[in-house]
């Protein structure tokens, strides 16, 4: 991290988990254990829990988002949740593009890039997700498409609206399987990420842009992760539903 050119934030993506009741307990174990971090704190929550987690965390620094939106304000999209619909419940993150909705719901560079404009344009941080699955990382194609992912993603996006934005690299084999990239192969995704923003908007900005890691980070190896350049907290899926795990992360991200 390089808390000098940007800020270093830990977001806990809890997928699907967690009843409204279990939220606010899981939450207010937490606030006493992250109350002194000196990073961004978010917890991306399913849409159910969103109002009892909110009140949960009204007065602390943990901040609450959403794990998906709609690129459209209304209409016929049975199931969806748009932008406004978050902002007015008090959202303020979203996670965006996760390789769970790519690989099971449809979504694709075009849309991603949708939902992150609705998102910014309604004032919300958008958490996007890029990340190349086992096979494209052995056929050498890491960096192409983690640069292709990333400016797709941004298309139409103002360096105005980038502050609002961060990415997470999330090596698709690493998400849910236990195995995480090695420090080295995180802040070298990472990199790849920052290069394509800086071919697009320019070094000072790219440098200025958030990007975490999103693949298995957990209390055991986040010292490490975050210690790398490029790496600037961490999107965490399975240690966010953990307390004591997801506070040891928040403190390495402080250090």
């Amino acid at each position: 991290m390089n808390k000098a050119l940007r800020k270093a934030v830990i977001a806990g993506n809890w997928k699907m988990n967690k009843t409204p009741n279990e939220a606010k307990a899981l939450i207010e174990e937490m606030k006493p254990l992250v109350k002194d971090a000196s990073c961004d704190v978010a917890l991306c929550v399913p849409f159910i829990d969103i109002p009892a987690a909110i009140e949960a965390a009204k007065g602390s620094n943990i901040k609450i988002g959403a794990e998906n939106v709609h690129f459209k304000s209304s209409g016929a999209y049975t199931g969806e949740v748009s932008a406004e619909m978050l902002k007015e419940a008090g959202v303020e993150y979203v996670v965006i593009g996760h390789s769970e909705r790519r690989t099971y719901f449809g979504e694709t560079d075009q849309t991603v890039n949708l939902r992150s404009l609705a998102a910014l344009n309604a004032g919300l941080k958008a958490i996007i997700c890029v990340g190349e699955t086992l096979e494209q990382r052995e056929l050498g194609y890491t960096e192409t498409l983690l640069k292709y992912q990333t400016k797709m993603a941004l298309t139409n996006v103002t360096k105005e609206q980038l502050k609002n934005v961060i990415i997470a690299y999330e090596p698709v084999w690493a998400i849910g399987t236990g195995v995480t990239a090695t420090a080295d192969q995180a802040d070298e995704g990472n990199g790849y990420v920052r290069a394509a923003i800086a071919e697009a908007y320019g070094e000072d900005v790219a440098q200025s842009v958030t990007i975490q890691y999103g693949g298995s980070m957990n209390a055991g190896n986040a010292d490490e992760l975050v210690a790398k350049e490029n790496v600037d907290g961490g999107l965490i899926g399975g240690a966010s539903l953990k307390a004591p795990d997801f506070a040891k992360i928040v403190a390495a991200a402080s250090k």
